[in-house]
Parts: structure tokens; C-alpha cells; sequence
């Protein structure tokens, strides 16, 4: 299974100048708690960052409550962005995953165009289903035995 198999192609976008209000406001219309900042390149959409709800409390409402009218995504979204090519394996992704501590993982192509986004409740869903499915084959395996016997 590679990034590009797995990946949520539906992805929440905002530009690092738009307000952080306007960035609530989509996290509350799609019911989703993070966004991937963009840089548009040409017609490309390439992922600069990440701004998550936490963000937006943490760095936004509890550090300068006052200023949310007028600030903007650059302020507050999260640096040092982690993305995962679209060919890259799920095993590489995982571990990348957890290295860096994120929660969520954009994908790109080669030329870094964005493409996807995997978030940890997708990497559980597909991991126990592979467990489900060696689950199931030791009871295969063990059916299959007594029909022998």
C-alpha cells in the first residue's frame, strides 16, 4: 500500500494570508481540525504548512486575543512541514509519522504538488483491517484443517 493508494484526495486548503478567522470558519464547515497551507506555483497548489485547531487556541486565542480580527494563517500555522510522496509506502509513512510526531501528512507528487492528505485515524482504519485480514486467515487456515481431518 503506497500514500497515494491510502490518502484522503478530498484535502481543506488556505493561503498563509488569509485570516485565521477564515481558517476557523472552514475547520467548522468541513468538520475537519486541520487545514494544508498553500503556495500557489503556476496552476500547482504546493503545501507550505499545516494549521491545525490547536493552532488557532493556542497560538492564536490564548497568545493574542485580541488580534484575531486581523491576523492572518502566517502567524500561527505550524513550521517544518512533513509530506509523503504518493508512491512512498505506508511502512515509510508510519515511521515518518512518528519520528516527527504529526498527526497528519500531506501527499505529494514528484514535483510537490499536492495531491492528498493521510491523518492518523486513516493509518488505525488500514492497519486493522490488515489485522483483520491475517485474522482471518489463521481461521481459514485452521477451517480448512479440520475438513481435512
Amino acid at each position: 500500500m503506497t500514500a497515494g493508494e491510502l490518502c484522503n484526495r478530498t484535502v481543506y486548503i488556505i493561503r498563509a494570508n488569509e485570516s485565521v478567522l477564515d481558517a476557523a470558519r472552514l475547520m467548522r464547515k468541513y468538520h475537519v481540525g486541520c487545514l494544508v497551507v498553500v503556495e500557489e506555483r503556476g496552476t500547482d497548489r504546493v503545501p507550505i504548512a499545516l494549521v491545525t485547531d490547536r493552532d488557532l487556541v493556542v497560538k492564536g486565542m490564548a497568545d493574542a486575543p485580541g488580534e484575531l480580527e486581523t491576523m492572518q494563517v502566517r502567524q500561527v500555522m505550524s513550521e517544518g512541514l512533513t509530506t509523503a510522496r504518493d508512491a512512498e509506502r505506508m511502512y515509510d509513512v508510519r515511521k515518518k509519522m512518528r519520528a516527527r510526531g504529526v498527526r497528519r501528512i500531506p501527499v505529494v507528487d514528484a514535483e510537490d504538488r499536492l495531491q492528498g492528505i493521510i491523518a492518523f485515524d486513516d493509518m488505525v482504519e488500514w492497519m486493522a483491517q490488515e489485522l483483520t485480514d491475517l485474522a482471518q486467515l489463521v481461521s481459514r487456515e485452521q477451517q480448512r484443517e479440520s475438513e481435512m481431518s
